[in-house]
């Protein structure tokens, strides 16, 4: 195969340094770079790491806050045909080290949020295959006196021979290792390719309507998929980032009025504080520059939503569903649109929640007992443990990835999502999905969350059990009271619940 054909992330290099070489490509704290200072320092690193050793396949581990070298580290390494493995900067010393052991990384790239591993790192014996440790920031190295230990600066090269945008590639033209969230036990290392980045990043690119003139406020960590994915998205259109440490509600209302941002993603926890902050605000001036907000990571509820649309007003707001090992997002849906005067959607139902419909590079297909299934060039290469395997399976075309969720699509091709199969309540001899109750009781007024579990029962195997949130102006009644009695009081019982949930098609 010819590589003039094959993707890459460096790709988008050339055009950051021709149509962005004198706009400001990175806004981190002080450090303003344009197209060209910002490639010419993803070079200059790559051409010093060549010479320091680093060679494709060679697999580097970053750990530090959000920063514009972190871009130029994720994109130098790529360029010399390496894999990086982004850590995640809040993990315990004994989740870092799992990682570490399991990826082998000859490099650790870090900075001083991740000073508290610095001691446990410094045994040779325990991580033979770590050759370099190096550390992104000024002062980092003046306090850190291990083995082997470098700075950033000290590795870019002074001159750069070849200014030719020759990027190579690992084997299996990965590009990434990124370790999953967990939910089905200790996170797993998923190996994404050149390939599916760039599609991800062109779905993003049509979907959520990423364009050149963007400033886009990085508020998702880089050692997360979604946080990857859209920058870059970003960097592929030249748009400029606006790079924060680490989320904190207050910096990050700050940088969107100051900078002007148009567009940013959250998860629901995020859009919450982001919207408590603005909402003290005397005078909130950052209403009308932002237009495009993508959330991840759990639904917005209806009353969020409208928050939301009253504070960003120009916005256009659309939730993705997603996971590390399809390279982010699989389905997007709109959920508010200045330009629309409604939205036609049904965000609840009795058939789960509705994630909207595929990208248009994504397969999906639910099989018989409910298991979301897809393939494509999304898909990961698989697993750390699987990619480095001495033999491994030749994929074919009838291999599809479970996504560990189950749901189903409806006519129009909206995917509704149910839960996660290992998740489903045995009560009775029948499946109960808690994730299909509970988005039932968020669309009653008086509560704000819920939570639907599973607990023994001699009779029923396991029975079914709701915890509930109410709303500040809403009381709960024990002797089972309900609202219609008294007009005047806003009060729930566990009566008025499970009416409410039969009335919406739920039995039990």
């Amino acid at each position: 195969m010819s590589t003039y054909s094959k993707a890459h992330i460096c790709q988008c290099l050339t055009r950051l340094s021709t149509v962005r070489r004198n706009s400001p490509v990175t806004i981190s704290g002080a450090r303003r770079k344009n197209g060209q200072q910002f490639v010419q320092g993803v070079l200059a690193l790559a051409q010093g790491l060549t010479e320091l050793g680093l060679r494709s396949g060679h697999v580097v581990a970053i750990a530090a806050f959000n920063s514009d070298e972190y871009l130029e580290w994720l994109l130098a390494v790529a360029f010399v045909g390496g894999i990086v493995a982004p850590l995640n900067y809040r993990w315990s010393f004994q989740e870092v080290k799992s990682a570490i052991l399991a990826v082998k990384p000859v490099m650790l790239v870090s900075d001083e949020s991740c000073s508290r591993w610095y001691s446990e790192l410094d045994d040779d014996s325990e991580f033979p295959f770590l050759r370099w440790r190096v550390f992104v920031g000024s002062n980092s190295l003046d306090s850190m006196k291990l083995p082997n230990s470098l700075a950033t600066e000290t590795i870019r090269s002074q001159t750069i021979r070849d200014l030719d945008l020759n990027f190579t590639w690992a084997p299996d033209g990965a590009a990434i290792v990124c370790f999953t969230s967990g939910t089905t036990g200790r996170p797993k290392g998923a190996v994404i390719s050149h390939s599916a980045l760039i599609v991800q990043s062109l779905a993003k690119v049509a979907i959520v309507g990423y364009r050149e003139d963007d400033v886009y406020l990085h508020l998702a960590p880089l050692c997360h998929i979604g946080g990857l994915s859209s920058a870059l998205a970003m960097l592929m259109v030249g748009a400029c980032h606006v790079l924060i440490s680490k989320f904190e509600a207050t910096a990050a209302v700050d940088a969107i009025e100051k900078h002007s941002v148009t567009s940013f993603i959250t998860v629901p926890t995020i859009m919450v504080d982001l919207i408590s902050s603005i909402t003290m605000k005397e005078n909130w001036r950052g209403k009308h520059s932002v237009k495009k907000i993508l959330n991840g990571g759990g639904s917005l509820p209806p009353e969020l939503i409208g928050l939301v649309a009253n504070f960003f007003p120009q916005a256009r707001l659309l939730s993705a569903y997603g996971m590390t090992e399809t390279s982010s997002s699989l389905t997007f849906m709109a959920l508010h649109d200045p330009t629309v005067a409604e939205i036609s959607r049904q965000s609840q139902g009795p058939e789960g929640v509705c994630v909207g419909m595929p990208a248009p590079h994504v397969e999906l297909r639910v099989h018989r007992d409910g298991r979301i299934l897809t393939r494509g060039p999304h898909v990961m290469l698989g697993y750390w443990d699987q990619y480095t395997a001495p033999q491994r399976l030749e994929p074919t075309d009838e291999i599809w990835l479970d996504t560990g969720d189950a749901g189903s699509l409806d006519d129009s091709g909206n995917l509704w999502l149910v839960g996660r199969i290992n998740d489903r309540i045995k009560t009775g001899g029948e499946n109960v999905h808690p994730a299909e109750i509970e988005a039932v009781l968020l669309q009653h007024p008086g509560v704000i969350g819920a939570v639907v579990v599973g607990i023994p029962d001699a009779r029923l195997a396991e029975l079914v059990v709701g915890c509930i949130q109410l709303r500040e102006s809403w009381e709960w009644s024990d002797s089972g009271c309900c609202v219609a009695e008294d007009e005047s009081r806003q009060v729930l019982c566990s009566e008025t619940l499970t009416k409410y949930c039969r009335a919406k098609n739920l039995t039990g």
